[in-house]
Parts: structure tokens; sequence; C-alpha cells
């Protein structure tokens, strides 16, 4: 069970991995149309479009790989607190209420809001030369059924912790520079840092 779990985590790393190069792609795409606006004093219509379009999909494919890394936002000012099963009786609780009917309510009605899309080569009517809009809505159910599958993957997990008593590991990635860990991990004390001051401030003041 837990190298399926695993995996998933891998699969939905790698689809948050691949797509968060459209932040590159979206970041070179807006320097060259200020270029093109400013300079070339040839703005194209249709960029407002395909950067809103860009930052959608990158924002929506990334949902599954930030719930795999138990990234997204939560009001953790008691949860922190609770034992880990109670932690995990509550996850359980809010994901089959809340988040399972949600997704696959997100999941089924984007599937016929993109297919009625494509029956009707629907373009963006924001500008008259509107881009397709087709492969972007097709983004909404793709990303609905990644994150439902993690979903239930955070499910199993929930169930584990349940029985066991504690969190099962999870698909490690880059995280926020924890610097009391980092301190441990290579033996420095507040008191080596500190001492080092000594040497730093004579230079500043010098200058």
């Amino acid at each position: 069970m837990q190298t399926l779990l695993l995996f998933i985590d891998k699969v939905s790393t790698f689809v948050g991995r691949a797509f968060s190069w459209l932040i590159v792609a979206l970041t070179l795409f807006i320097s060259w149309e200020v270029f093109s606006r400013y300079a070339l004093d040839a703005p194209h219509a249709w960029a407002f479009d395909a950067m809103i379009m860009m930052y959608g999909t990158l924002f929506m494919m990334a949902g599954a790989y930030t719930l795999s890394q138990n990234g997204h936002v939560r009001g953790d000012v008691l949860y922190g607190f609770f034992r880990p099963r109670t932690q995990a009786t509550i996850d359980l609780i809010l994901y089959v209420v809340f988040f399972i009917p949600g997704i696959i309510a997100l999941t089924y009605a984007g599937y016929y809001y993109a297919a009625d899309s494509w029956r009707i080569d629907e373009h963006s009517n924001i500008t008259s030369e509107g881009p397709p809009i087709y492969p972007f809505k097709t983004v909404i159910p793709l990303a609905g059924a990644f994150i439902l599958i993690q979903g239930i993957v955070e499910i199993a997990r929930c169930i584990i912790c349940i029985r066991q008593g504690d969190w099962p590991s999870r698909e490690a990635d880059v995280v926020e520079v924890d610097v009391d860990k980092l301190k441990e991990m290579v033996h420095v004390k507040d008191e080596d840092i500190q001492s080092l001051d000594q040497y730093v401030a004579p230079k500043n003041e010098s200058r």
C-alpha cells in the first residue's frame, strides 16, 4: 500500500514540476509583450488572453502536486496541537464530506464544459482576435482527475494513521528552509554564529 501511495505522489510531483515550467514561459512571454508594446509599438490583442490561460493552467495542474506535499493553506491554530489520530480523523471527515464530492462535481462538470467548448470551436470574446480556449477548458477536468486521485491517496493516509497512530511517509520535495533544522544538520550553534560578529563588525565600521 505504501509503495502505491508513494508512486502516486511521484506522479503528482512529476506533473506539478512539468507544468511549473509555464511560469518561465509566462515570464518570457510577458517580457516580450512589454518590449513589443512599448519599444516596437506592436502590441498583440490576444496576449492578455494567453497570459490568463497560461497562469490558469499552471494554477490548476499544480493542485495535485501541492496536495501531495501537504502544502495547501490550512487553519492549523488548533490542528497542530492535536495527536496524529485526531488530525487524521478530522481530515478524513473533511475529505469525505467536502473534498471528494466537490472534486467529483468539478471533474464531471468540467468534462462537459470542455466538450461543449470543443464542439463549438470556442474562442475568447474579450478581444476581436481572441485565441481558442477549448484547450484551456480541457485542463479543468484533467486537473480535477489528478486532484481526485491524489485525494484518494490522502484518504488512505488518514485511515493508515488512524489505525497505526502515526502519519505514513510521503514523497518529499522542495520545502521552505527550516533554520533550526539546518543548524542541527551542520552542527552549528547560536553561540558559534555570534562569535563571528567580532570579525564582521570592524569591517562594517571601517566603511
